[in-house]
């Protein structure tokens, strides 16, 4: 998901993105969901027969064929349609009908990261033929592709993979000629769209009716984790220069573009459709960087995510980007959950006062003052008749253009009108623009004037400044790319948090991969987020863009294990990631500036390397899927949208916590002794011993029985269990605490992250 101010400023301040409604509207966008297996021949057949169906519920063929959307045809089946509630209802009751949901509006979550992942290191896949490598396709379900970029050349690819049975569909700007080697695939969605909110030719923004980029979002993940290595690559007056690459640079890309516009609009029926075809494509790796906050496994993007785990595809979704415990999204425990975190590079652009002091600011500022220039406060420069403040946070026509001329104006309050780009201040003659943001180092600004974002601690350095009696003045710097800087990572503030709002049994982000101002390719039309300047890359925060640097591990590994199941690919990730920074202490959390915990990071930070060889695994399929959603008092509409079929539970249910996860979650305990059983799979060399360590929870007494496992062989499982007694309450907070397997050689540790809720003792 790509993170910007903007969007920072629609979660702070409880905006959303509203759809125009009326009493006089009837019908609404439904998806008709009818399970993952059909009879009939072709797709043309299953299409037919979804019109006869409707028909019988919309009065005829031609009232069915208007009605439809969407259909589902190759990997799952069903539709979407306009209906009135009525009809969606009586329709849910048909016997050939698994689920009806409203479709809803998404929105998205929005180099040197792979330099500091240390990809260029992992000897076991640079050392795979260029044909094995350039075997893998990823598919991404975003906002299209820029295939001009320089980042989707097709430089030493060899033919496209036979079993590839993706198409490129032409349209506005894109033939068949935009397709090569490296971007194999691109479709398009718009209907789901269209139908919830109208003609995209009357929403007001420009875009293209095919799979190019008018967004920039696409163009960035895609880049960044299948995109070719293209070096001498900066935003613009060298900023962030060096080598921009994919994290699996040899891999092949099919694009399907969901999203719309400048804003991001993404319908999840056309999400839904994208999935349908994605999985019937051939890709190994679905990346998806959007979603939004739900609360039931059996609509949106987990059924589509559900197909491809049970085909064999991992699907790696983005965290979110709404601050806040409890706001996640895509925490199906068959998705691999993203959150987002920084990398030891900032981008740093100064505020240097009269009085020979510096504030420490950050931006993407390419412009030299000439010199120092007064400054204000813009709630000292309001208009008239406009409230100070409103002024004070620069909102477009709040300024009194006699008072900021000449000068450098400082922005408080930022809000979802402030003028960001700074065009106000400058069309009244200020030279320059000084934000005001709690997190300044991780969602920089594009300025047409020099501008800097500094911290609130910073603005009280500059506040005491400003009220002596002294000649005001000050320049901001032009922005200087610094690297290794410490301490890094550290989990970004904007990133979801948890616990998991549907299953807190199940601890959810997974990992944390590289998000915060990350450099990847852009679309050259999308404009609103770079100051108004054509660009070919740009650099943005966000979860979407930890996302594809997740993605591209996980296609790595599949790369190199081609047998591995999604979730042996996940949980490689997981139990080999690290919780340590570049000073060798515990990852921070920007935003409570403490110790990260696993609902900051899940089970770590990627690490790219280890998760080649990660000693241990834990693996679940499909039918482990359906226990944990029996487990999870799940109705039975939500069991048959999952699946679209019945199975009966197992009697008692398997508890959430033995879904055999990589990290390991129980909440609600008592004082009573309780048992979390758990198996997994040696794929090592020889035979060998794993020792277990526990560093216990606050409160709570943990023991692994057996604490030793011997194995002998690839491919063998040894179960164990861990008996957790709790000793005292946690007063309705988690506790937190870790299982390491390690083996005698000491070359695996084998980490999974512990979350225990103590209810009454």
């Amino acid at each position: 998901m790509e993170f910007t101010i903007v969007v920072a400023l629609f979660v702070l301040f409880g905006f959303s993105f509203l759809h125009e409604s009326s009493s006089t509207i009837t019908k609404q966008h439904y998806i008709v969901y009818m399970g993952d297996q059909h009879s009939y021949p072709d797709s043309d057949s299953v299409i037919s027969a979804n019109h006869e169906m409707l028909a019988s519920f919309v009065g005829s063929i031609d009232g069915a064929q208007q009605a439809a959307v969407h259909h589902y045809t190759k990997s799952f089946r069903g539709f979407s349609a306009m209906l009135t509630a009525e009809q969606a209802e009586k329709l849910s009751e048909s016997e050939s009908v698994v689920s009806v949901f409203e479709s809803r509006t998404i929105h998205l979550h929005t180099t040197h990261s792979w330099e500091f992942l240390g990809v260029d290191s992992i000897h076991q896949y640079n050392q795979l033929p260029i044909d094995v490598k350039s075997d893998m396709i990823i598919g991404v379900i975003d906002t299209g592709i820029w295939p001009e970029s320089e980042s989707f050349n097709d430089r030493g690819l060899g033919p496209v993979p036979k079993r590839f049975k993706g198409e490129c569909v032409t349209g506005d700007n894109f033939t068949l000629a935009n397709s090569n080697r490296k971007v194999i695939g691109a479709r398009y969605y718009w209907k789901g769209a269209e139908a919830e909110n109208g003609r995209l030719e009357s929403l007001g923004f420009s875009f293209f009716r095919s799979g190019r980029d008018e967004n920039g979002h696409g163009s960035h993940t895609a880049s960044t984790v299948g995109g070719s290595m293209v070096r001498n690559i900066s935003l613009y007056r060298g900023i962030g220069r060096g080598v921009a690459r994919g994290g699996a640079p040899s891999a092949r890309l099919s694009v399907y573009k969901v999203c719309w516009g400048p804003v991001g609009l993404c319908s999840v029926a056309d999400v839904l459709s994208a999935f349908d075809d994605s999985i019937d494509d051939g890709v190994d790796i679905i990346s998806i960087s959007l979603g939004s906050t739900t609360y039931s496994y059996s609509i949106d993007i987990a059924i589509g995510a559900f197909h491809a785990f049970r085909k064999g595809i991992l699907v790696s979704a983005s965290a979110g980007n709404f601050y806040f415990p409890r706001t996640l999204t895509n925490v199906a425990p068959w998705i691999l959950t993203v959150a987002a975190s920084s990398v030891d590079r900032e981008f740093s652009s100064h505020v240097h006062l009269g009085n020979s002091k510096i504030l420490k600011g950050y931006s993407l500022n390419p412009f030299m003052m000439d010199g120092f220039y007064g400054v204000i406060n813009a709630s000292d420069a309001a208009a008239p008749s406009v409230p100070s403040t409103n002024a004070s946070s620069c909102e477009k026509d709040s300024l009194d253009n006699t008072l900021i001329k000449g000068k450098i104006v400082v922005c408080e309050n930022i809000n979802t009108r402030t003028d960001l780009s700074g065009e106000s201040i400058r069309r009244g003659g200020g030279v320059g623009m000084i934000l005001v943001l709690d997190f300044p180092n991780e969602i920089l600004a594009q300025f047409k004037i020099p501008g800097t974002l500094i911290s609130p601690q910073q603005s009280q350095v500059l506040q005491a400044y400003l009220s002596t009696d002294k000649k005001l003045i000050a320049k901001i710097s032009p922005t200087v790319t610094v690297l290794k800087t410490r301490p890094a990572p550290v989990v970004a503030s904007f990133s979801s948090k948890g616990p998991n709002q549907i299953s807190p049994g199940i601890i959810k982000p997974d990992i944390a991969a590289p998000g915060v101002n990350i450099l990847a390719a852009w679309s050259p039309v999308a404009t609103a987020l770079t100051a108004g300047r054509p660009v070919d890359y740009n650099i943005i925060s966000g979860t979407s863009m930890a996302c594809p640097h997740a993605s591209a591990i996980a296609a790595i590994i599949k790369s190199v294990h081609p047998s591995w199941s999604p979730a042996v690919i996940q949980s490689a990730i997981m139990t080999t990631a690290t919780v340590l920074d570049n000073t060798q202490k515990p990852i921070l959390s920007n935003q409570e500036k403490s110790v990260s915990t696993p609902f900051d990071y899940g089970s770590g930070h990627i690490n790219p390397i280890a998760a080649l060889d990660p000693g241990l695994v834990y693996d679940f399929d499909s039918n482990d899927a359906y226990d944990f959603i029996c487990s999870n008092n799940a109705t039975l509409g939500e069991r048959l949208g999952l699946i679209g079929k019945v199975v009966p539970c197992k009697n008692p249910p398997v508890p959430i916590y033995n879904l055999n996860y990589p990290s390991i979650a129980v909440t609600n305990m008592t004082g009573i002794s309780l048992s979390v059983n758990r198996t997994v799979t040696y794929y090592g060399e020889g035979p060998t011993v794993y020792v277990a360590s526990v560093k216990q929870p606050m409160g709570v007494n943990v023991m692994v029985r057996p604490c030793k496992l011997r194995f002998s062989k690839v491919g063998e499982k040894k179960s164990f269990m861990v008996e957790f007694k709790p000793y005292k309450d946690t007063n309705g907070s988690f506790v937190f605490g870790e299982l390491i397997w390690s083996n005698l050689n000491g070359l695996h540790r084998v980490r999974s992250p512990i979350a225990l809720h103590v209810l009454l003792i």
